[in-house]
């Protein structure tokens, strides 16, 4: 994992070699940081919260005035681009979406894969997203996010903990 600015980690991540974090970044505990992701905090700080996976290829990055605070039990699909957004616990961002500057995704919510997330929109809890741009096309039941959601979460640190590096300390 290539490490360069202010990058604070709790308790440790599991995070591939290939993984870049710079500027001002905060991991949280258990947070898995899969081949190729890119983390900058150069502009504005960058917040991960606990558990959450970073999968292949994203890409997440701010622009000045527009932070990235992503919470806990958060998975991040493969290519996905989150630049200035906030995202609650037990999201789904689907693969080679993209969700932009002042973006609020509440939890217990889904963007799909290849979904477009136009600057400024709110997606409410427990909403389906989708399209280009991307628009509601229905709701999650508390199942539903078990089954989309919670499950996948755990799966991946289950992954992670059995085929990641572990990073234990502040660079």
């Amino acid at each position: 994992m290539y490490v360069s600015g202010e990058v604070e980690i709790e308790d440790g991540i599991y995070a591939h070699p290939t993984v870049t974090v710079m500027g001002r970044v905060e991991l949280g505990r258990d947070v898995n940081l899969w081949p190729g992701a890119v983390i900058r905090g150069d502009l504005e700080p960058v917040r991960i919260g606990r558990r959450t996976n970073v999968q292949d290829n994203v890409v997440i990055h701010t622009s000045p005035g527009y932070e990235v605070e992503i919470a806990k039990d958060v998975s991040i699909g493969h290519g996905a681009v989150i630049h200035g957004a906030t995202i609650e616990t037990d999201v789904l961002i689907g693969m080679n979406a993209t969700v932009m500057n002042g973006v609020v995704i509440e939890e217990c919510s889904v963007v799909a894969a290849g979904a477009v997330v136009t600057e400024g929109t709110e997606v409410k809890s427990y909403e389906v997203w989708a399209g280009v741009p991307a628009k509601r096309i229905g709701y999650l039941t508390e199942d539903r996010v078990e089954k989309l959601i919670r499950e996948p979460t755990r799966r991946y640190l289950k992954l992670a903990k059995k085929s990641l590096p572990r990073v234990e300390v502040n660079p």
